[in-house]
């Protein structure tokens, strides 16, 4: 390996002695003095850890890795597949279908749930990889300093106390506290959220609560070096870092059930135990009334396979794929199949600020200068700049930076022109301690300096304020005018208040070149003020329409971000999330007094959060999901990865998102688009909705299959339906029919109506009166036709009790295509595959009655015209009643008025 020796950039005097490097359990390294530390970790700055130490502190502190988690084997994933209560009832619906001889029915029970267990493993497999982008986050190798030598060294393997060295583009290896910077700039947007580069320096910092963005003389293992140099003494390794507690945090937190899970689950729950009792109650009764013992157990078992919806599994996958590919159309990409369905059950979306709501790019606001000093803040703010042109034309530098570039273009001033008419002969660069920086470029005149930075550093070194002039040939005129030095600063609060950074700009003429070594703070002095600029990270465009149509949909938006109160506060209002700057802001500093009762009584009233860490933004998904909100989480950083896997649905961005936030996410917009999420809140009820309405038509065929062999006895006929006429109803009715159902458009005012509450039923808002009324109708109508046909001597009952059972489920589907809307204004053909599955079912049906052949295999006869005229009438009645019923849904929700 070759090794170079180094001197250190500055003076530093480090006692000799080796002390094991110390663990810190609060992190403070932010609050310490880096000398201090560095003697605490027994090394020297300039020399590095030897050899031996390195080995000692490896057994001590372990690799510089995040764990890889417990890695599941397939078949592991796989059987977990199978614990689901509904999968177990379908399991044994084929076994029964197997003992009474419908083979059919049992590949097709089998596929189902082979279908769904394959589906369930790919989910499970992708939500294993989130850990596995957190590492690939990590980087590979570190240049550190060892025995007074550099050296390119594994990242696993840096322990506390290694002297690591950053140059712009590094990926820093460890969390750092910073030794020695120059210039040194780093991109922690993948840590904090946070667009802006931040300037490094190796001050100790003051005060008690700093939130990782402000921690300046730290550098986070996983984040990027963009400009400048620096030395840092490693205190942190693998999951000490703050990169590792975020991957504790994924470890530790499992994604929930969606409500659909849940509903579904309770729902097979209770088919399965009302089907066992009915069955059996069936099975009794005819015994009891002297029927065959043997012909009883196989209508008892027949009635059991068709009274469990088997096709429901498949329609739900069905329904969330055609909806997942949907989505994509719109640059919404599924990762979790339920979560295409959990969508329209979301009361609260916690979003990121930067990048999901605002641009992740920074833009001038607004301009204050004297007079007709514009022309000349601008041309100070494209000059003093270190913007260059990359390759492709666009700029490359500091997001700041660029901003203040592209302001220039605006009026015109181009910072190429400028630097060819004004060429910089000397600078000095920005420093945190100084916050300002200064470049002098000459003139035909003479030389003009431009100082840029904080107002808090630049106003004390002003004297005056420049306005006036116009631009000459050769260089620009102005006269100084008196400076109002604490008016200024009064401005600068003002904007920043209004959630703005604020830079001042100032200049000084020179006769000639400053001496070489003359010192920063004389050069920066007697310094003439031309103005303020404000910049923002602004808002999407469409972000604020996407807001408020959330709002029209009773989903109340909260911000949950990084950045500055005030920033977050200003950028809410404009968005429409708060109503006024006066609104309550919770910072992570005021999470951290609260405890958990506190919090979830605070969370209702409070929708800006700032300076939030990881953990806290669980603790404030835990707080609405303790109020029984369901909680959508959207981000993009490694910041958000914890909280997009715990809140009920997370929503990770894909252009500008991490790896580790779309692995932890069920759901991500490909466009980083906020609005896309309420067209993807939109297709989760239109399919939340055409699940109830598949539920609604299937149950309520099985009621009424049920209704008529249950009743049947007990009104003193015949046993009405044969094992091979309930096994034929319930393939032909709950397949194509069933499924085409996924086609059904939204329904009227789908996003004008409130959120369903996670813990509503399956059954709610009249669906189970439904099923039980339609379902005694249907019965009702069969038993009807059965005694009618037997009292005027039709031998043809059975076979008309077996049309008039699938006819008149073909005219209920057709009358469910909306829970309020008559057939004939949504459209009879609105939803072509549903027609043409109801005309296939109608002549299969046809088919089993007139084709000779199939006579004998499905015991039928055929019916004469009035026969099936009577059967036709019999079925279209089931259709005008449901027709009724949302007549009279619809004139309760009108009150008084009865219009159709």
């Amino acid at each position: 390996m070759l090794a170079v020796r180094i001197s250190p950039l500055f003076d530093t005097t480090m006692a000799t002695q080796r002390q094991p490097a110390p663990r810190a359990q609060d992190g403070s390294w932010h609050l310490r003095d880096a000398d201090e530390l560095a003697r605490e970790h027994g090394v020297d700055p300039a020399h590095g850890l030897h050899a031996h130490e390195v080995a000692q502190r490896v057994l001590l502190h372990g690799p510089n890795a995040l764990p890889s988690g417990t890695s599941r084997s397939v078949w592991a994933l796989l059987l977990e597949q199978f614990h689901d209560f509904m999968i177990l009832v379908l399991l044994g619906a084929a076994l029964i279908s197997g003992l009474v001889g419908d083979l059919v029915d049992t590949l097709v029970i089998l596929t189902i749930v082979l279908l769904n267990a394959a589906i369930g493993l790919v989910q499970a497999w992708r939500a294993d990889q989130a850990l596995a982008a957190l590492q690939r986050l990590a980087a590979s190798q570190a240049t550190v300093v060892r025995g007074g030598q550099v050296q390119q060294v594994a990242a696993h393997g840096l322990v506390p106390g290694d002297i690591v060295l950053l140059e712009a583009g590094n990926k820093v290896p460890a969390d750092l506290r910073l030794l020695q910077i120059a210039q040194l700039k780093v991109d922690e947007s993948a840590l904090t959220g946070e667009s802006v580069t931040v300037d490094k320096h190796a001050g100790v910092l003051s005060g008690a609560a700093h939130g990782l963005g402000e921690r300046l003389n730290m550098a986070f293992k996983g984040t990027t070096a963009t400009h400048g140099r620096g030395r840092g003494l490693v205190v942190a390794t693998g999951m000490a870092t703050e990169l590792g507690k975020v991957a504790g945090l994924l470890d530790q937190n499992a994604s929930p059930n969606t409500p659909l899970q849940l509903r579904l689950a309770a729902f097979g729950k209770r088919v399965a135990l009302a089907v066992i009792g009915i069955c059996v109650v069936i099975f009794a009764v005819g015994v009891l009334r002297g029927e065959a013992p043997l012909q009883m157990v196989l209508v008892a078992l027949s009635l059991a396979v068709a009274a469990i919806p088997e096709a429901l599994p498949a329609v739900v996958s069905v329904l969330l794929a055609l909806g997942a590919r949907k989505m994509v159309s719109f640059n919404a990409l599924i990762r979790r199949l339920p979560s295409v369905e959990t969508l329209g059950s979301v009361t609260v979306i916690c979003s990121d600020k930067t990048g999901t709501l605002t641009q992740n790019r920074m833009q001038a606001e607004c301009l204050v200068a004297v007079d007709a000093g514009e022309q000349e803040l601008l041309r100070a703010a494209a000059l003093c700049n270190d913007a260059i042109r990359g390759p492709t034309g666009g700029w490359l530098a500091d997001p700041t930076e660029i901003a203040l570039t592209e302001v220039a273009a605006r009026s015109g001033l181009d910072k190429v022109t400028l630097d060819t008419q004004w060429p910089r002969v000397h600078e000095l660069p920005f420093d945190a301690s100084r916050k300002r920086m200064t470049t002098f470029h000459r003139t035909p005149d003479g030389l003009v300096a431009y100082t840029k930075g904080a107002p808090e550093s630049v106003l004390p070194q002003c004297v005056s304020c420049w306005s006036g002039g116009e631009a000459a040939a050769g260089g620009v005129t102005g006269f100084p005018v008196p400076l109002d030095t604490a008016a200024w600063l009064d401005s600068a609060q003002a904007l920043a208040a209004q959630g703005l950074r604020v830079l001042a700009l100032a200049r000084r003429s020179h006769a000639q070149m400053p001496p070489t070594g003359a010192q920063a703070q004389a050069l920066e002095s007697d310094l003439e003020l031309i103005g303020l600029v404000g910049l923002m990270d602004p808002p999407r465009p469409e972000a604020a329409t996407a807001v408020r149509e959330c709002m029209d949909a009773g989903i109340t938006p909260v911000m949950i971000t990084g950045d500055h109160p005030a920033t977050a506060l200003a950028i809410a209002v404009r968005l429409g999330i708060v109503v006024d700057a006066q609104a309550p802001v919770l910072t992570g500093s005021d999470l951290a007094t609260l405890d958990e009762e506190t919090l979830t009584a605070r969370v209702p009233h409070v929708r800006v959060y700032a300076r939030v860490d990881p953990a806290q933004k669980i603790r404030i998904v835990q707080a609405l999901q303790a109020r029984g909100e369901f909680v959508a989480m959207t981000g993009d950083g490694v910041n958000d990865a914890p909280a997009l896997k715990r809140a009920d649905i997370g929503v990770a961005m894909g252009k500008g998102g991490t790896d580790v936030a779309r692995e932890a996410a069920s759901l991500v917009l490909l466009d980083d688009n906020f609005a896309t999420i309420v067209h993807a809140v939109r297709e989760g009820r239109r399919i939340y909705d055409n699940i109830r309405k598949f539920v609604r038509y299937a149950m309520t065929g099985n009621s009424g299959e049920v209704w008529t062999i249950f009743l049947a006895p007990l009104l003193l006929l015949p046993i009405p339906l044969l094992p091979i006429h309930i096994l034929w109803v319930n393939l032909v009715t709950d397949g194509l029919p069933g499924l085409a159902l996924a086609a059904e458009p939204a329904e009227r005012g789908v996003m004008q109506r409130p959120p369903r509450p996670p813990s509503e039923s399956l059954f709610a808002n009249g669906l189970w009166q439904h099923i039980l009324g339609i379902g005694l109708l249907l019965a009702g109508l069969c038993l009807g036709v059965q005694a009618w046909a037997i009292s005027t001597g039709h031998a043809h009952w059975q076979t008309m009790v077996f049309t008039v059972l699938t006819l008149g489920q073909m005219a209920h589907v057709m009358g469910i295509r909306s829970e309020h809307d008559p057939l004939w204004r949504i459209g009879i053909a609105s939803n072509r595959p549903l027609l043409g599955a109801v005309l296939l079912t109608f002549a299969l049906q046809m088919a089993t009655i007139y084709v000779p052949v199939l006579n004998p295999i499905f015991k039928t006869e055929p019916l004469s015209l009035l026969e099936l005229g009577v059967c036709l009438a019999a079925a279209a009645t089931v259709w005008v009643a449901t027709e009724l019923e949302k007549f009279w849904r619809r004139s309760r929700l009108a009150g008084t008025s009865l219009l159709v």
